[in-house]
């Protein structure tokens, strides 16, 4: 509670009797927990049921349930009703159930030592707690007293409990299944990724960080991970949650390739799925880490990369952008399809230390991807793209374009042209790479912003080879020296 009130022991009867905290009610419990703060939970018990209706608890369900997704299997019998009580004990609750009953107050004199008791009624408990002793009214802080209740209110659970009336015509003994949804739970993936530059190799290993906000422990639970945000409804829980969806945007560069090899993994529907191996204790408010992935000695390069807008002239030079290439094939790479999550690079010191050289996430990647990872950004490698000039060209033609059809309410449909002039401008661009260090390098330069309104950006020079990779993009390898410099002179046609 806000202004706590110590409870006497006595209130609680588990702890006035010396117990620890009672054992979980759950049975044989499977955990399916998804990426997007949700879970299946599935949980046998084994009870003894009679004849007839009855109302039969479930003691430890997750306090994150979605009550209306219940469903309870058990042989001959039938459900007719069921609750979720979710007024769960606890000392600020107690108080508000007690508005209006009789209680005692127990005092200690701190310079004796000795407890006093009297009674007193709560009055209200907003803000802070208000109670008439005798002919008084106080305001009650921490300090004040310690409270002793007569009883436990009704409807107050200690634990969160599912309530079923059950409708049995065979009696005995039987497994319960009982299933549920349940928000509270995620899970993702880190990779830590040791690169060795010199040997043109990378080993991996894959963490699955789950997480467990649900309100209640999960005792020896089988645990599947599923990869992939399934749909959901709005229903009114949680309706502030958005699931995030990992981007490639910014992290993973030019070069990216989707696979298209099929994991030697359990697959559900479209989602891939991540066992973890034996039972695990899932407890609340935890964040636990499991490997699932260790592969050594994947083929790995290093790469610089730089990429450059539309008519952008820089009076300096920019570093370029480090990436890490590898693959998820099965030959020569990680051989795994990866669930989304972050990639951090280490690599060895010339003391043979491994030192964090980047980061950056991926989205689910398919076995069989090629990956461009950046890392960060070079020291030592530098790129200065520059706009060396930009002419008109008129080619003196002209384009007749049908190019809007109008319709006027009581007359014929009409079309309108417009004559366009094929006028271009050609823009020279220059990009100037630089290496300081002691080894050569490839940089790959690329120029953006070429799928202009016309989509007729044209190159009639170049003087290394590019490559269109996009209406958008076009890329060219620059060889540069150790120690050294190179330059790629460009011209484009365009109109605009």
């Amino acid at each position: 509670m806000r202004k706590v009130l110590a409870l006497a022991a006595a209130t609680l009867p588990a702890i006035a009797n010396g117990q620890s905290t009672p054992p979980s009610a759950q049975g044989d419990v499977s955990l399916t927990i998804y990426n997007n703060d949700l879970a299946l939970v599935q949980d046998v018990r084994q009870m003894s049921l009679p004849t007839g209706r009855t109302r039969q608890e479930f003691p430890d369900v997750s306090a994150a349930i979605r009550p209306e997704t219940v469903t309870l299997n058990a042989g001959g019998t039938g459900i007719v009703e069921q609750n979720f009580d979710y007024d769960l004990l606890t000392p600020e609750k107690l108080m508000d159930k007690a508005v209006g009953q009789t209680v005692t107050l127990v005092r200690t004199n701190p310079a004796t030592g000795v407890e006093t008791r009297e009674n007193a009624t709560i009055l209200a408990n907003n803000g802070g707690t208000v109670v008439r002793v005798g002919d008084r009214i106080e305001v009650l802080n921490q300090y004040a007293a310690r409270v002793v209740f007569p009883s436990l209110p009704a409807g107050l659970r200690a634990r969160p409990t599912l309530s079923v009336t059950l409708d049995t015509t065979t009696p005995g003994a039987r497994p319960v299944s009982l299933s549920y949804l349940s928000r509270g739970f995620g899970w993702k993936a880190d990779y830590v990724a040791l690169f060795d530059e010199a040997a043109g190799r990378i080993d991996v290993q894959g963490w699955i960080t789950l997480k467990n906000n649900s309100g209640t422990t999960f005792d020896k639970a089988k645990v599947l991970l599923v990869a992939g945000a399934v749909g959901q409804e709005n229903n009114g829980y949680n309706q502030n949650y958005r699931p995030q969806r990992p981007t490639m945007s910014g992290n993973v560069m030019p070069g990216n390739r989707p696979g298209t090899q099929s994991a030697n993994r359990e697959s559900l529907g479209d989602f891939y799925v991540y066992p973890i191996a034996g039972r695990t204790t899932v407890a609340n408010a935890q964040q636990k880490q499991v490997s699932f992935l260790d592969v050594a000695g994947a083929p790995a390069t290093r790469a610089y990369h730089f990429r450059n807008g539309w008519l952008q002239n820089q009076t300096e030079p920019q570093s370029a952008d480090t990436v890490l290439r590898f693959s998820t094939a099965r030959e020569a790479g990680l051989g795994d399809a990866l669930p989304a999550g972050t990639v951090r690079v280490y690599m060895r010191d010339a003391r043979g230390q491994p030192q964090f050289i980047g980061e950056n996430g991926i989205g689910h990647t398919l076995m069989g991807s090629a990956l461009a990872l950046k890392t960060g950004e070079a020291f030592d490698v530098k790129v200065q793209p520059m706009l060396d000039k930009r002419d008109r060209i008129d080619t003196g033609e002209w384009e007749r374009t049908a190019r809007y059809r109008v319709t006027t309410p009581g007359k014929a449909a009409a079309e309108v042209t417009v004559e366009t002039e094929k006028v271009f401008w050609r823009t020279t661009m220059t990009y100037k790479v630089t290496n300081a260090k002691a080894t050569p390098v490839t940089v790959e330069v690329v120029q953006g912003g070429l799928d202009n309104w016309w989509h007729d950006t044209r190159v009639p020079s170049e003087s290394i080879k590019g490559e269109q990779r996009s209406a958008d993009e076009r890329a060219w390898q620059v060889p540069v020296p150790a120690n050294g410099e190179a330059t790629l002179t460009v011209q484009f046609d365009s109109r605009y």
